[in-house]
């Protein structure tokens, strides 16, 4: 067998570079059989799914790897959160023209984040890495996923100190809590575990009293997320 490094190349122009310009916005196989206005609410559904799992997912990506290298400001802030979302936002973006799955920041990096990778230096390194591995794909691909499950694992085990932060005695924190906790990995999605949080807090907040503490954007994402459940579920 032929070792070449750039066979996969050929594959990823022909079959993914681009092509959501091609294929991704031909709608006549959905039109021949529904309206303009089903294909338009269809279209405005799907984004906001998509805008609201991105967002927090990233979102709570950031909070989790910060809190796991002590980046969080005194209030408890990620920094620099405007400049970190939009450069999440420009690589889903890119990754989507490119035909790649979504390019977005992972949970993984909290590890190097605790080892001291805090500069953008070790994103940079891994970013080359990863370039030269193009080269090597067929080599990579002998490496089984099972090899990297326990390092995951192990970067989700150092990650639950900080739940020992959240007052379980406290229903109104610690039900919200224990439902993001629980259904992340019941879901396979953080901005899922986020949204089922989310919505119990404003639920537990209105029924004790407390409804008028709770911010608007508060509300506006609690009704944002039970919307986008109720319309793709």
């Amino acid at each position: 067998m032929k070792f070449d490094p750039f066979a996969a190349f050929v594959a990823f122009k022909e079959d993914a570079l681009c092509r959501v310009f091609s294929d991704g916005f031909d709608f006549s196989h959905y039109l021949a059989s529904h309206s303009n206005m089903e294909l338009a609410t269809l279209i405005a559904t799907t984004a906001l799914a998509f805008c609201l799992v991105d967002m927090f997912d990233t979102i709570g990506t950031l909070y989790g790897a910060c809190a796991r290298g002590d980046l969080l400001t005194k209030e408890g802030e990620v920094p620099n959160m405007e400049k970190a979302m939009l450069a999440d936002a420009i690589a889903t973006t890119c990754g989507a023209v490119c035909g790649t799955s979504t390019v977005s920041t992972y949970v993984e990096s909290s590890a190097g984040i605790a080892e001291g990778g805090k500069t953008g230096l070790a994103s940079m390194v891994t970013a080359a890495l990863f370039f030269i591995s193009l080269f090597l794909s067929p080599v990579a691909a002998l490496v089984p996923g099972c090899a990297a499950a326990a390092a995951l694992i192990y970067v989700g085990i150092m990650m639950m100190n900080c739940a020992g932060q959240i007052n379980w005695l406290k229903a109104e924190e610690a039900v919200p809590a224990f439902l993001t906790l629980a259904m992340m990995p019941f879901t396979y999605n953080i901005s899922y575990g986020i949204a089922f949080g989310l919505i119990a807090y404003v639920f537990i907040a209105t029924f004790t009293g407390k409804a008028k503490k709770l911010s608007l954007a508060t509300w506006v994402i609690a009704l944002l997320f039970a919307l986008m459940f109720f319309v793709t579920h």
